[in-house]
C-alpha cells in the first residue's frame, strides 16, 4: 500500500514539474515574440539613431530603453508629418503679423520663411516654372515672387530640362530649396521656352506643372539680347549685320537666336501639344516695369496665392529704369536687380527697328489671338 502511495506521489510530482516547465517555456516564448516584434517595428518606424538594448536587460527595462530612444529625437513618419503641419501652422500665424512697418518698409519674410522650411520642410520637384523668355524680365519676376512667404524659389538657373536632363529627377530635386506642404517650389530657366524637348520633358515630370512666360516686344528684346552679348564679346558684328540676310530687301535672318526667340507663337505651339492654355500665364515685360504690382498680382492669382505682394512693396529706380523692392528693415539698401540689369541699349537706326517690327507683326498677331491678350507691341 505504501509503495502504491509513493509511486502515485512520484507521478504527481513529475506531472507538476512538466506543467511548470511548459508554462515557463510558453511565458518565455511569448516575451521573446513581443520583444522581437518591438524591435522590428522600431526598425521600420524609425530612421537614424537607435538605442541598443543591454545584454542583461529584462522585458520592462528593454521597453523603457525603446521609449527613451524615441524621446531623444528619433521621429516616426507620423511625427514627421505632424511636424511639417506644425511648421505650416506656425508660418501662417507668423504671416498674420503686419507686413509693413510704420515707416512703410517691407518686413522681409524671406528669412522667416526659410527658417521654417529648413526646419520642417522637404525637397520637392517644382510646382511651377518660369520657362522664358530670355531678356524678357524673368529675373525680376523671380525676385519679386520669392518674397512671398508661400513661395520658395531656386536662385540660380539649373538648366535641367535643356542641358542637364540626363542627370535625372533625383539630381534635379536635390537642387531645390526645402519647402513646407503649403508652399510652392519654383525655379526659372528662360531657355526652356525655346528648347524643343523641354515641354515633353516637363510634362513627363508632371502634367499639372504651372508655367510662367515673361514676354516683351520682340524687337526691344532682340536689342537687349544683343547688348548683353556685346558687353561680353565686343568684337561681334553689328546688330544690323546679324539681324538681316539682306537688309535692302528686308530679309531677316531667322537663324540668329536673338531674332528667333521673339517669334513667340512658333515656340508656344510646341508647348500647347503638352499643356493646357490654363496652365500657362504670360507676363508683360513692359507692364512689369510700369505696373509691377498689377503684373505680380496676376502672377499670384495664377499660382493660387494670396495677394501679399502689392504696390506698397515697390518704388521706381530712375537710374536703372525699372522698379525695385523697398528697403527691408533688416537691410540698409533697397532690393534692386544686379548691375547687369538695366544696361543702356545699343543705338539702332529707326529704319532697322521699323523693318523688324514689320517682320514680327504677323507672328505677334497670331500670338495675341492664341493667348487671348493684346500686348500692344505695334
Amino acid at each position: 500500500m505504501a509503495h502504491r502511495l509513493l509511486s502515485s506521489a512520484n507521478r504527481f510530482s513529475a506531472r507538476f514539474a512538466f506543467i511548470v516547465t511548459v508554462s515557463l517555456s510558453c511565458t518565455y516564448l511569448c516575451y521573446s515574440i513581443l520583444f522581437c516584434r518591438g524591435t522590428v517595428m522600431t526598425n521600420q518606424a524609425y530612421e537614424g539613431k537607435r538605442c541598443p538594448p543591454s545584454k542583461n536587460a529584462g522585458g520592462k527595462k528593454l521597453l523603457g530603453k525603446l521609449d527613451q530612444c524615441a524621446s531623444l529625437g528619433v521621429r516616426s513618419a507620423a511625427q514627421e508629418s505632424a511636424a511639417a503641419q506644425r511648421g505650416t501652422s506656425e508660418l501662417r500665424e507668423q504671416t498674420k503679423a503686419p507686413l509693413l512697418s510704420a515707416a512703410g518698409h517691407w518686413v522681409d519674410l524671406k528669412l522667416r520663411n526659410m527658417s521654417f522650411a529648413q526646419k520642417y520642410g522637404n525637397k520637392k520637384l517644382p510646382n511651377a516654372l518660369i520657362v522664358g523668355v530670355k531678356k524678357g524680365g524673368t529675373r525680376a519676376v523671380l525676385e519679386f515672387i520669392r518674397i512671398h512667404p508661400d513661395v520658395r524659389a531656386l536662385g540660380t538657373e539649373p538648366h535641367f530640362f535643356d542641358r542637364n536632363y540626363d542627370r535625372g529627377l533625383d539630381w534635379y530635386r536635390g537642387l531645390m530649396p526645402r519647402t513646407l506642404d503649403s508652399q510652392i517650389t519654383l525655379e526659372k530657366t528662360p531657355s526652356y521656352f525655346v528648347t524643343r524637348e523641354a515641354p515633353r520633358r516637363i510634362a513627363s515630370m508632371s502634367h499639372e506643372t504651372k508655367l510662367i512666360v515673361v514676354v516683351r516686344n520682340p524687337v526691344t528684346r532682340a536689342i537687349s539680347d544683343y547688348t548683353q552679348t556685346l558687353s561680353k564679346k565686343p568684337d561681334i558684328p553689328t546688330f544690323e549685320e546679324l539681324a538681316f540676310k539682306n537688309r535692302s530687301v528686308g530679309l531677316v535672318d531667322t537663324s540668329w537666336n536673338a531674332i528667333r526667340i521673339g517669334m513667340y507663337i512658333l515656340h508656344l505651339e510646341n508647348w500647347l501639344q503638352y499643356f493646357r492654355p490654363s496652365q500657362m500665364h504670360f507676363v508683360s515685360g513692359e507692364r512689369l516695369i510700369t505696373d509691377p504690382a498689377g503684373e505680380m498680382g496676376r502672377v499670384q492669382d495664377f499660382l493660387g496665392l494670396k495677394r501679399i505682394i502689392t504696390d506698397k512693396h515697390f518704388y521706381f529706380n530712375r537710374t536703372k529704369g525699372f522698379p525695385c523692392l523697398k528697403k527691408p528693415e533688416s537691410s540698409s539698401q533697397p532690393r534692386c536687380l544686379g548691375k547687369s540689369k538695366g544696361r543702356t541699349h545699343v543705338q539702332i537706326e529707326q529704319e532697322v527697328i521699323e523693318q523688324l517690327q514689320e517682320f514680327y507683326r504677323p507672328f505677334n498677331v497670331k500670338f495675341y489671338e492664341t493667348v487671348g491678350q493684346d500686348f500692344k507691341w505695334d
